[in-house]
């Protein structure tokens, strides 16, 4: 089965900003991971390739000083970030992988987290983003790679949702292969542990706004049968410990 394309503009849009709130505590976390990985000296221009609501592009200016450009090709997406995520050193346009609308080598760094699984023409996006990448600059991919992945603590609920999960995301050499065909290789792959949620109350919660877009590939009825597991899960008293995961970060160039 083809999974259809997500369209932003339909309905995810309205719920993401709360439905993936970021605590301020694992942006830090991962604005020290990039850092690790980009040149030291400061500032660097940065794109924020996939950039949806902003939750990551004024923390990406703060760090490494900008400008950062936010690109995102979903109008309401971009929307929400200027009225929610502006920045002095930020500015949100209108595009994608495959057109971006910057300058050749402009761009110490191009982050794409969790929107690389977005992107229908993956040779046109790496040759896009090597176009815009100063020579020495490095690409990072947050991304789940479809052999890495072991499911999370909520698919246990949704029984087709790791299988849905593996055929969205591409796998660790695909994306290598992909980059290796402009000239950029893996220089690292990290793991990084990220907290989600509180609790498992204030991850449910969240996750009863359906901001993954998972969702879009399951029934309705397949919906309302895992949020029933989970609700049945959280009546025994199993609400113990925070959600967290473990969460890959690949380093190109």
């Amino acid at each position: 089965m083809t999974l259809k394309r997500v369209d932003y503009d339909e309905g995810q849009h309205a719920v993401y900003a709360r439905g993936r709130q970021m605590a301020p505590e694992t942006r830090a976390r991962w604005m020290a991971r990039f850092a690790e990985h980009l040149p030291p000296e400061r500032p660097l221009s940065v794109l924020d390739l996939g950039s949806g609501v902003g939750r990551l592009t004024p923390a990406l200016a703060d760090a490494f000083g900008g400008p950062v450009h936010g690109v995102e090709p979903s109008r309401r997406m971009r929307e929400i970030a200027e009225a929610t995520a502006s920045h002095p050193a930020v500015r949100y346009l209108e595009g994608e992988a495959a057109r971006i609308p910057l300058p050749d080598a402009s761009l110490d760094a191009v982050l794409m987290f969790l929107s690389f699984h977005h992107v229908p023409d993956r040779a046109a996006g790496a040759a896009e983003i090597a176009r815009v990448l100063k020579p020495g600059g490095r690409v990072l991919v947050r991304s789940p790679f479809s052999d890495r992945m072991t499911g999370g603590w909520w698919q246990q609920f949704f029984p087709r949702a790791l299988a849905i999960e593996k055929q969205m995301f591409p796998t660790l050499a695909e994306v290598t292969d992909v980059f290796a065909t402009v000239g950029l290789s893996p220089t690292a792959l990290v793991e990084v542990t990220e907290v989600y949620a509180a609790n498992e109350t204030e991850a449910a919660e969240k996750l009863r706004l359906r901001a993954i877009s998972t969702f879009e590939h399951m029934t309705e009825a397949e919906i309302e049968e895992g949020f029933a597991r989970l609700d049945a899960h959280l009546a025994r008293g199993a609400d113990t410990m925070p959600s967290t995961g473990q969460s890959d970060l690949l380093v190109l160039g």
